[in-house]
């Protein structure tokens, strides 16, 4: 049997009897990975996001530890090719060498640690506390990836969500364990409307992942959107746009996996994932290193695969078990709806809702394209009357948005179109209704009662 010396970061628990520069050749490889030597490499080459070493066998997705000055940074294998291992680094690497040890991590990579212990907590990718409240006391531990879910062993979506959103509520209805994407260019209020959900859901637990946000963001969303009241029963996991690609993929599996422990508790869990885009330009950036091709505008296939992977991984669990009702943000660049991570993001997903830069820029608020939104499992949990409510609001706002102009400029002439005269009559109450002031709440049956009473008045005495 060969022999390695193998000196080992004094932090690896797996080998805190073991001293720098010990052989390991007697030492039995099924107590640390269950196969083989550890086989340690060296660091060969560093472009941009992406290190080559070589000499090191590790698995696709593996811990490794690369030696830095004055320490060592955790990367993570992301392929590799020949005798070249390719590594992407989880924090920032600084003061790396050429010829810098790498070495497979004795500890099992992926893990999560879960609780009642993470309600009222910020977090980072790695799970370590932003919020300065001392360390977190966790119940256990689950996967970072999860586990693959039959689908037939899914309980369908019959429930409705309460989200305090009168427009969502009434015109949208979101169904417990459905998927939903929430569609937005910059600056038209999607972290406003999140913070809502979070502070009026009826749901038991909300978990947030902000991926690839700006930094100062966190702290907004945290103190003012979230507050005090939301942040009570939310789970925070922050990955900013500073952090390496890996983290902020890492920031997405960790929300999604303690929304799913909450379900396997029995819980109704509200995930708000924003948002999906930067998740995807996380692995953008990823695939490019490595040598993947661009395929659509500068994304690589890899891209397309990881998408749903992640989205798949939220909704009803089995029987007797809870639920994940997820909104994803997706950040359409330049307001094209036909942006390759939207488009793909639509066929995903249960349902969409597009906040629109013109309702907003009319001083709508929140601004919600009712005409350009769909929920998918409005059939599973409407019934008919509330069905039909809903497509003739949708009928009366198209008829005024197509006569907009005209409408403007006094050009209109009443008499013409039955459904435009009356939408110009009731477009005040309209506008009330889609409207909402961002302290107050709007429950699910008073937002069906308001439909009501706007699309069915009473007839004068």
């Amino acid at each position: 049997m060969s022999t390695l010396d193998l000196p080992l970061p004094p932090e690896w628990t797996g080998a805190r009897n073991l001293r720098l520069g010990a052989r390991l050749d007697a030492l039995n490889f099924d107590t640390l990975h269950g196969r083989g030597l550890i086989r340690e490499g060296v660091l060969r080459r560093a472009v941009g996001l992406t290190l080559e070493a070589v000499g090191c066998e590790a698995p696709l997705g593996a811990s490794c530890k690369v030696e830095v000055d004055g320490g060592w940074v955790d990367s993570e294998v992301v392929g590799f090719a020949g005798e070249r291992t390719y590594l992407m680094p989880s924090a920032e690497l600084h003061g790396l060498l050429p010829n810098a040890r790498v070495v497979p991590s004795l500890r099992r990579g992926g893990g999560v640690d879960v609780g009642e212990g993470l309600l009222g907590r910020v977090i980072d990718s790695d799970g370590v506390p932003l919020d300065g409240k001392g360390p977190i006391r966790a119940e256990g531990s689950v996967g970072m990836a999860g586990v693959s879910m039959n689908p037939l062993s899914r309980e369908p979506i019959t429930q409705p969500l309460d989200v305090g959103v009168r427009a969502i509520n009434a015109l949208l209805p979101i169904g417990r364990g459905q998927r939903v994407g929430l569609f937005a260019g910059s600056g038209v209020g999607k972290s406003t409307l999140l913070g809502m959900m979070t502070r009026f859901t009826s749901a038991d637990v909300i978990v947030v992942g902000l991926i690839g946000e700006r930094g100062r963001e966190v702290r907004d969303f945290v103190e003012s959107t979230l507050g005090e009241e939301g942040l009570r029963r939310a789970v925070v996991v922050a990955a900013p746009a500073d952090r390496p690609p890996l983290a902020r993929l890492h920031g997405a599996y960790r929300a999604t996996a303690i929304a799913e422990w909450y379900r396997d508790q029995g819980l109704n869990v509200l995930l708000l994932m924003d948002s999906l885009t930067r998740f995807a330009q996380a692995q953008r950036e990823i695939g490019l290193s490595v040598g993947e091709p661009p395929t659509t505008r500068g994304y690589p296939p890899s891209v397309f695969a990881k998408l749903p992977a992640l989205v798949e991984r939220a909704g009803n669990g089995a029987k007797g078990r809870g639920s994940i009702t997820a909104f994803y943000t997706v950040l359409t660049e330049g307001d094209d709806p036909q942006d390759p991570i939207a488009d793909a993001a639509r066929a995903i997903l249960d349902g969409h809702i597009l906040l629109s830069r013109r309702v907003a820029d009319s001083g709508l608020y929140p601004a919600i394209d009712v005409e350009a939104s769909v929920s998918r499992v409005v059939t599973e949990i409407a019934d008919e009357p509330w069905r039909l409510r809903i497509r003739k609001l949708k009928r009366l706002v198209s008829a005024y948005s197509s006569n907009r102009d005209l409408i403007a400029i006094g050009a209109y002439q009443r008499g013409n179109d039955a459904a435009t005269d009356e939408a110009l009559e009731r477009w005040p109450e309209i506008v009330e209704f889609l409207g909402q002031d961002v302290a107050k709440a709007a429950d699910l049956p008073h937002s069906q009662a308001a439909l009501k009473r706007l699309v069915e008045p009473e007839n004068p005495a």
